[in-house]
């Protein structure tokens, strides 16, 4: 393996000027969820140029394909994401988003960019390993109910069938050089709460009149904490958390209504279901005892993210051979929620985080903010533990 873990850093190291600028042609030109047209496009370009073929569309604005290598084997896949986020992007660089309002500020350019170079090597190696290796563009990451569910429905996980699915994630809290992996559960489910309180408006000054919906909703939400205080396992982490709350216009009229929004997030589906559950029936038996209504939406969004155990302890040995047991970290759970997890519910799946984070250069902002930025020179591991991962499997 040593000499092979040397070819694939050299040939990362070939490439890295190469894939600096697919990142930073994508981060130039980032498209919303559903919306990857012209990414969808380019990645097609840069994969003739690097002469791999039987490209297809999924989803419409996802890229697939498969490599193969010399002979017969196991199937696998890797995935990367493609889409942006409605965000304006604050960063003063020469890749600064050209499309005003929409910013690639969770890293998607950089797991595409990474892919790509994954591919490439993966291409130039195939005589060097047996078995076939899908490889996943997805489409809307960002959106729920995101591409990745989407694809599967489309029968992404089928012929041929992965047995493993890799995919790798940037992270601005670990230093450039350094990847970080978590066995067993690791991001949570994330649904969004809708509550619209009713009740009857009118003057302040005389609210035994009305049904004043706005303290009612201060009853409801106070209440609705006993769902993670009360009913959760304390052994499972549990989130519900209130965002958004709107109503009234003045300070002397009581509203008609009041809208709140939230999420609501954790490990086990079973909970999961049970949580929503309790959810509607405290927050709508409150608001009918003080004389007003409560409708309760859900819009479900991604199920609990799970890495096989033992698939993941692979990828953990194969990471501190490629970089030395230093760079290799052990993560905690994550509350965050992430649209992999689709697919860890049907195949055996590992996720992990690649470090893009550089104190010396500024590079220190987290996702989903203006000014994210990622240190390129972590392409060159996106790249190539990646492809390093994906023969260690495919041979072990």
């Amino acid at each position: 393996m040593t000499d092979l873990i040397q070819r694939i850093k050299s040939l990362s190291e070939e490439y890295f000027e190469k894939i600096k600028d697919v990142r930073r042609h994508l981060h130039s030109n980032p498209e919303l969820s559903f919306e990857e047209h012209d990414t969808a496009a380019y990645i097609e370009k840069i994969l003739s140029e690097f002469d791999i073929r039987d490209v297809q569309r999924a989803a419409n604005t996802g890229v697939t394909f498969c490599l193969n290598g010399n002979g017969q084997g196991k199937t696998i896949a890797l995935r990367a994401d493609i889409d942006a986020l409605p965000i304006i992007e604050e960063n003063d660089v020469s890749y600064r988003s050209k499309n005003e309002g929409v910013m690639h500020a969770c890293g998607h350019d950089a797991h595409t960019a990474s892919m790509l170079g994954a591919a490439k090597i993966l291409h130039d190696l195939r005589e060097e390993w047996k078995g076939t290796i899908k490889i996943i563009f997805q489409p809307a990451e960002e959106k729920s109910p995101g591409g990745a569910s989407i694809l599967i429905k489309e029968g992404i996980l089928e012929n041929p069938k992965p047995e493993k699915i890799l995919g790798q994630h940037v992270m601005p809290l670990i230093d450039t050089g350094k990847v970080g992996f978590k066995k067993g559960r690791y991001m949570a489910s994330a649904d969004e709460i809708y509550l619209t309180v009713k009740g009857k408006g009118g003057h302040a000054a005389m609210p035994e009149n009305f049904v004043d919906p706005i303290a009612i909703t201060s009853q409801i939400i106070v209440s609705l904490q006993q769902v993670v205080s009360r009913f959760a396992n304390p052994k499972m982490p549990t989130v519900l958390s209130f965002g958004k709350i709107s109503g009234g216009t003045v300070t002397n009229i009581i509203p008609d209504e009041v809208k709140v929004e939230g999420t609501f997030r954790t490990f086990d589906e079973g909970w999961r279901k049970e949580a929503l559950a309790k959810i509607r029936s405290i927050a709508t038996n409150i608001a009918e005892s003080m004389g007003a209504t409560c409708e309760v939406n859900y819009a479900q969004g991604y199920p609990y993210l799970i890495n096989d155990e033992e698939y993941t302890e692979r990828n953990i040995k194969a990471a501190r051979d490629y970089l030395g047991p230093e760079n290799v970290e052990d993560l905690d759970l994550w509350m965050a929620a992430e649209d992999f997890a689709s697919y860890s519910h049907h195949v055996d799946a590992c996720f992990y985080r690649l470090g893009t984070r550089n104190e010396t250069k500024g590079i220190t902002a987290g996702v989903h903010t203006p000014i994210f930025d990622i240190d390129e020179n972590s392409l060159k591991i996106g790249m190539g533990l990646m492809a390093f991962l994906a023969i260690n499997e495919l041979e072990s």
